[in-house]
C-alpha cells in the first residue's frame, strides 16, 4: 500500500473526528486558542497511541500463527475492518442526528473525551488492519498526527462559523474513502 492510500484511509477515519468537532464548535461561545491547541495535541497523541496499539495486536497475532493461510485470513479481516468502519460512517450520515445548538461558555471536556475514545477505537482497528497487511507504521504515525491536528482545528472552526450542518458531508466523504480502502485491499491483496 502506498502513502496516498494510507493518507486516504487515515483521512477517512479522521472525518468522524471532524464531524464531531464541528458539532462542538457550533456550541462554544468562543474558541480559545490555548484550549484548541490542547485539544489538537491530546487528539494527536491519542490517535497515535491507538494506531500503535492496534498494530501491536495485529503483529502479536501474526507472530503467534504464522502461515500462508492465516496471512490470507488477515487480509480478508483488514478489508472487513475498512468496510465496517465505512458502513458505520454511512449509518451516522443516514441518521443525521440533530443537536440543539445552544451556546456554551466552555467546551465540554466529558463530551470531548467520549469523542476521543470513539475515534481511538477507529484508529485501533485501522492500526490492526495496517498490521495485518504488513504496512510500516512510522509513515502512518506521522500522517495521523498531522491529519488529527488539522481535522480538530478545521472542525472546530467550521462548526463555529457554519454550524454543525457539514457533519453529514464529512461522514459521507469518510464512508467513500473507507469503502474504497476496503475495495483496494481486496483488489491489491486478495485477487
Amino acid at each position: 500500500m502506498n502513502w496516498v492510500e494510507e493518507i486516504l484511509i487515515i483521512s477517512g477515519i479522521s472525518l468522524d473526528i471532524f464531524a464531531s468537532m464541528a458539532c462542538q464548535g457550533a456550541l462554544v461561545a468562543k474558541i480559545e486558542k490555548k484550549k484548541l491547541v490542547l485539544l489538537c495535541a491530546m487528539t494527536a497523541v491519542w490517535q497515535m497511541a491507538a494506531l500503535c496499539m492496534g498494530d501491536l495486536v495485529a503483529v502479536l497475532l501474526e507472530w503467534k500463527v504464522n502461515s500462508g493461510h492465516e496471512a490470507f485470513l488477515g487480509r480478508v479481516l483488514a478489508a472487513a475492518i475498512f468496510f465496517c468502519l465505512g458502513i458505520r460512517l454511512l449509518i451516522k450520515a443516514w441518521k443525521n442526528e440533530r443537536i440543539v445548538e445552544r451556546r456554551e461558555e466552555n467546551l465540554g471536556w466529558k463530551r470531548f473525551l467520549m469523542i476521543m475514545m470513539i475515534a481511538g477505537n477507529h484508529s485501533f482497528l485501522t492500526g490492526a488492519a495496517f498490521g495485518l497487511l504488513g504496512i510500516r507504521l512510522q509513515p502512518a504515525l506521522i500522517m495521523i498526527v498531522c491529519i488529527s491536528i488539522a481535522v480538530v482545528a478545521l472542525g472546530m472552526y467550521t462548526g463555529y462559523r457554519l454550524g454543525f450542518e457539514h457533519k453529514r458531508k464529512a461522514y459521507a466523504a469518510g464512508t467513500v474513502l473507507l469503502l474504497l480502502a476496503g475495495v483496494d485491499v481486496i483488489v491489491r491483496y486478495l485477487i
